[in-house]
């Protein structure tokens, strides 16, 4: 999921995870540099078992690394989702995106009717994002995925969205989901649609292994359906779905756009 989608937390990742998380975000100091950052963990580390994250996934914690380049990349985010509908297509590839998307649901014809069936969501959209994320699954990202999230639970820009989602992670750990090495984008986002992980733990589906394509896409339809996507409508008539996935107008546009002609609606 594109970075500026997480502007909504997520309202809850079951009750043994972020119910336990209310008033954390502020318990552990934030800081804006590496200096603070292994002192910080030791402290986070006791919210972390708060709210269940056990061995494996304390363990990760006591190994992330301060990532730098996410907090680059993070000063820069509002960059990425500027200027008009049509720059921003061209920026990202969109008439590729059209083309390869068309090929792959001919391809995956049988995938995409279960999805439907099951949740009631169009291909083209699921295309749109898994095209638009990561190049449908070419570019997941290099990012060490606890080092990211925890950086970014820690950083003082905006550490009371990022620490659910921190814990989250630990907790994905804990389960199998994710290991202390698993990589994702800068943001720590996951797999082939790029959740975060509190979203994985909220609507990944079966074992949450985002990296497979199809749990991805599965998920994706999940994520989408429990955020009010109405089936039968064209994605110019689910922006609502959209913008819970993520909430920077251009981007929504572009899917809508990316999805409308996939699916032949536009």
């Amino acid at each position: 999921m594109a970075f500026l989608a997480k502007v909504k937390l997520i309202a809850a990742v079951g009750t043994a995870a972020l119910c336990l998380l209310t008033g954390v975000a502020n318990a552990a100091s934030c800081g804006d540099s590496a200096a603070g950052f292994e002192e910080w963990k030791a402290n986070f580390a006791n919210e972390a078992k708060a709210s269940g994250v056990k061995g494996k996934g304390l363990a990760a914690l006591a190994g992330a690394n301060y990532a730098t380049g996410t907090i680059k990349a993070d000063r820069a985010v509002k960059k990425a989702f500027s200027g008009s509908l049509e720059a921003f297509l061209q920026r990202r590839g969109g008439n590729v995106i059209i083309s390869k998307g068309r090929s792959l649901k001919k391809s995956n014809a049988a995938l995409f009717d279960k999805i439907e069936s099951t949740y009631g969501v169009s291909p083209g959209v699921l295309l749109a994002i898994w095209g638009m994320e990561t190049g449908f699954g070419a570019s997941m990202g290099k990012q060490n995925t606890v080092s990211a999230i925890v950086t970014l639970a820690y950083d003082c820009r905006r550490p009371e969205f990022f620490t659910p989602h921190a814990i989250a992670a630990l907790l994905l750990v804990d389960r199998g989901a994710l290991t202390a090495g698993s990589v994702g984008a800068m943001h720590g986002e996951i797999g082939h649609t790029q959740f975060l992980p509190g979203n994985v733990l909220k609507y990944g589906i079966g074992n949450k292994n985002l990296r497979d394509k199809n749990t991805a896409l599965l998920s994706t339809a999940n994520f989408l359906r429990a955020h009010g996507w109405n089936p039968g409508a064209s994605a110019q008539n689910n922006m609502g779905a959209i913008a819970g996935w993520n909430s920077a107008s251009v981007y929504q546009q572009a899917i809508a756009h990316i999805a409308s002609a996939i699916d032949g609606d536009g």
